[in-house]
């Protein structure tokens, strides 16, 4: 009886569960034709998402800091919000730390464009909370996450295949920029340039028709209003190119101090035990708390004191300060994992800069120079290529917030010497380099573009049983001893730690250290290895760098999971050299 029960419920009970096959396998059958279809459905979405996240922003900020809240609130709001949004992202939240850009062009190059719902929700959330308690961090880098993940939770649920569900990434990046900066056309060029690092990207289409649903959903929720309201310029004399050029330079240089502080203080909060992350987003509360408590200007992304800036009624004294204390602020509440992105802090920070530049310049020549808002206009965009590394994205951003082709040359003097500078002094730009903290390392384009080169995942074969950290050197001997291999995996508790040499091993025993853990053997820091879609030249070139004649191959996404081991003979073998020498 229970059994017949059973199957008559079963049909009523999986109903859902049978519909939805068929209507993944009929989507299948048109994917090209759903894909575009798609690119519509995420636009929207997306543009919905970034408008929700400036009123919720906005509304709650007003709550928090009502209009003459005492000066308390100022610090104790940003440490409260600080340490809620820590125990969150602690807890629930754990992919929705930081910025969003590197993780993700992570999920598009390490994870098979996997970004969960929860994380989509955990960014959402956890950032409105974090920027309406005052954390100087903005929402542009975040949006990109929310937008590239309602792509990648449709695009699976739908049943896409992973390669499609992978090109959804950058479409939904796009959106989100279009929607959050008001400027479409820059935010097509910022995900082929700087989340795809492929400006002939096969599905440009795809992704201009979702910038321009997004932006159309800006508009008509919000209204035609451009992110700053900035008055015409005009270049008043040849002369101001030099000057231009000049705040380039300082841009160039700021931007270089602004990565390197906030890499070099993020390093040192990765450092800390991982039991004790919940609270290191407060170290950042308490700094913009302090700061705020004395200059309430540095609460806050602070676009309307950018606006001040562009439109040239800011004091010197107040924009030279802002760049100091922001510079500090921001890097601290980055580095110790409040969730924000550094977008809009480079606007402001390029903003006070170029008007501080352009105070002074107009000051000693008034007949030769333009307004300093022109200056803080073009040091918005000097700022954004240095740290952002998107020179490109720069020119057409502040070109389309201004729509005023005057500007356009003084801002290509500038964009680009402050992009050499930065990339002179700071070799890895900034995401790559955030992503590299976080151990996942994203493939160049020499990677990505040659598709049809021999790679190590053709080639590579199961590593050897790993070796225990904690085994002592005697006891690796003997294990070791009848193995094929000369390089042997070490780990501890299933983590990859890193590589010894038979022969580091004989000489460990020989010099008496034969009780001696593996863990003291080994190097765990630049562990020389490859990926699996590094091309076999590069594997090659390492084993020769390192005498090595086997090379671990780890997962992009997670330095501590050992994929696999590539081998000389194996390597040789792929490009005949074998066959050639037996003739």
């Amino acid at each position: 009886m229970a059994s017949a029960s059973t199957a008559e419920n079963l049909p009523k009970e999986r109903w859902w569960t049978i519909l939805r096959s068929r209507l993944i396998a009929d989507l299948q059958q048109r994917e090209e034709q759903v894909f575009l279809a798609l690119s519509l459905l995420i636009g929207a979405l997306t543009g919905l998402a970034v408008v929700a996240f400036i009123v919720v922003t906005e509304r709650l900020g007003m709550r928090l800091y009502p209009v003459g809240s005492a000066a308390w609130r100022r610090v104790l709001i940003p440490v409260a919000g600080s340490l809620a949004m820590g125990v969150l992202l602690y807890r629930y939240f754990p992919n929705a730390r930081g910025s969003g850009v590197p993780q993700t062009k992570a999920a598009l190059f390490a994870r098979d464009g996997f970004i969960s719902l929860r994380t989509v929700l955990g960014k959402f959330f956890c950032t409105a909370t974090t920027l309406a308690s005052g954390i100087p961090l903005g929402r542009e880098g975040p949006s990109v996450q929310v937008g590239a993940g309602i792509g990648s939770v449709l695009g699976r649920w739908l049943g896409l295949r992973p390669e499609k569900v992978k090109a959804l990434i950058p479409v939904g990046a796009a959106a989100a920029i279009a929607a959050a900066f008001n400027t479409p056309m820059a935010a097509v060029l910022f995900s082929l340039e700087e989340v795809m690092g492929d400006m002939h990207a096969p599905i440009l289409g795809s992704v201009v028709l979702a910038s321009a649903t997004s932006w159309a959903v800006l508009r008509l929720l919000l209204g035609n209003n451009p992110l700053f309201q900035v008055p015409q310029y005009t270049l008043v004399h040849p002369l101001e190119l030099a000057i231009y050029a000049l705040l380039g330079i300082a841009g160039g240089f700021l931007s270089v101090a602004f990565t390197k502080l906030l890499l070099g203080m993020r390093k040192y909060f990765l450092h800390l035990p991982r039991n004790t992350r919940w609270w290191h987003p407060v170290a950042g509360g308490v700094t913009v708390g302090l700061m705020g408590w004395l200059v309430p200007q540095v609460l806050g992304v602070g676009y309307t004191y950018v606006g001040s800036a562009l439109n040239g009624t800011m004091a010197l004294k107040l924009m030279l300060l802002l760049v100091v204390l922001k510079l500090f602020g921001v890097t601290v509440s980055y580095a110790s994992g409040n969730a924000g992105g550094i977008f809009g802090p480079s606007l402001f920070l390029g903003a006070m800069l170029g008007g501080a530049i352009g105070t002074v310049a107009h000051g000693l020549l008034p007949g030769y120079t333009a307004t300093p808002g022109a200056y803080a206009l073009v040091g918005m965009g000097a700022l954004f290529a240095g740290i952002v590394r998107a020179p490109m994205t720069s020119v057409l951003m502040i070109f389309e917030m201004t729509r005023d082709y005057a500007v356009i040359v003084p801002l290509m003097i500038a964009n680009l010497t402050s992009f050499f500078i930065s990339s002179r002094f700071q070799k890895q730009p900034i995401y790559e380099a955030l992503a590299h903290q976080d151990g996942i390392h994203l493939p160049s384009y020499s990677t990505r573009d040659e598709s049809s080169q021999r790679t190590v995942a053709k080639i590579m074969r199961k590593s050897p049983p790993m070796l225990s950290s904690q085994m002592r050197v005697e006891e690796a001997i003997e294990q070791t001893r009848s193995g094929p291999f000369r390089i042997w995996p070490v780990a501890d508790k299933g983590y990859f730690l890193g590589i010894l040499n038979k022969d580091d091993l004989e000489v460990a025993f020989v010099d008496g250290r034969k009780e001696q853990p593996l863990a003291s053997l080994v190097e765990t820091l630049d562990v020389p290895h490859v990926h699996a879609d590094h091309a076999l030249h590069l594997a090659l070139e390492r084993m020769s760098k390192y005498h090595l004649d086997v090379l671990p191959v780890i997962h992009r996404a997670d330095l501590h999971k050992l994929e696999g081991v590539v081998t000389l003979p194996d390597v040789l073998d792929a490009y005949g050299i074998d066959r050639i020498g037996s003739r």
